[in-house]
């Protein structure tokens, strides 16, 4: 006989100045992910519009406004347009290896070069190393990091240029957090091809979808999920596909940053 599953208990954050719509407040509402039944909450949880932060799952509450909404590619359907096939070939000599949620010194520089030339003054920048080890390690469910190398020489690993914490859930994988050099001029939209990297793993595992986190209309450094098609969003009717229309008006709104996903601002709030 097995022991009942016990329903998660949620709790609110306090509003705080919202990071991506300006005069805006954010207000969070969350749970614990732990014991056997962990990896089972997280795929309910992810296809309901939560993310995960090492052992929280959470998504937006706010009182007055609805701009984040949850995206996810239809992997199974992508193909790639002109522009992602030239970044594909860019890239194609990357050796990218799916790696134990281990955190390394290497992984914590790069992170540390990224968060000052992407993100600075943000709450992030304030993580240490072993602050940056929890959000690696502390993980109840299957998880790994990828990383992004160059070809290396003498048998020897390659320089590290990007690298991204993936959580593998029932119905694909969801990018919780990636980074990557910001300084290679010859590797434009590296963190574009880190996604598609992950929409071409899903596809080769028989995963429908790759979750991208929130899409939030009117936020330049958001822009770029829309980026993917087929491209659905979560709606108060369940998850519907992107209105082709809608989603070429996405993506002239607003000409974004190459970023990657940013759904982590709770690393700081959960500190121990």
């Amino acid at each position: 006989m097995t022991a009942a599953f016990r329903f998660p208990r949620f709790f609110v954050t306090n509003p705080s100045p919202c990071p991506y719509l300006p005069g805006k407040s954010e207000r969070k509402v969350f749970t614990e992910l732990n014991g056997d039944n962990a990896a089972e909450l997280n795929d309910a949880l992810g296809r309901i519009g939560f993310r995960r932060s090492q052992n929280v799952a959470y998504r937006p509450s706010c009182a007055d406004c609805s701009a984040c909404v949850s995206v996810r590619v239809v992997a199974s359907e992508f193909q790639p347009n002109a522009t992602q096939r030239k970044l594909i070939r860019r890239n194609s000599d990357l050796i990218a290896t799916a790696c134990k949620p281990w955190s390394t010194e290497e992984q914590f520089a790069l992170l540390q070069r990224y968060l000052v030339d992407r993100h600075p003054g943000g709450g992030m920048t304030e993580m240490d190393e072993m602050d940056f080890a929890d959000m690696v390690e502390q993980t109840p469910v299957d998880s790994y990091i990828i990383e992004y190398r160059e070809p290396g020489v003498d048998g020897r690993p390659g320089k590290l240029i990007g690298a991204c914490l993936t959580d593998r859930q029932g119905d694909g994988l969801s990018m919780i957090y990636s980074f990557f050099d910001t300084t290679l001029e010859h590797r434009p939209g590296l963190g574009n091809y880190i996604i598609l990297d992950h929409i071409t793993r899903a596809a080769a595992a028989g995963l429908p979808y790759v979750y991208l986190g929130y899409w939030v209309d009117g936020s330049p450094r958001m822009q770029y999920k829309v980026r993917y098609r087929p491209l659905e969003k979560l709606s108060r009717s369940g998850w519907v596909r992107f209105d082709p229309h809608e989603q070429a008006q996405a993506i002239r709104g607003v000409q974004p940053r190459d970023e990657p996903p940013l759904p982590v601002e709770l690393v700081g709030m959960f500190r121990k």
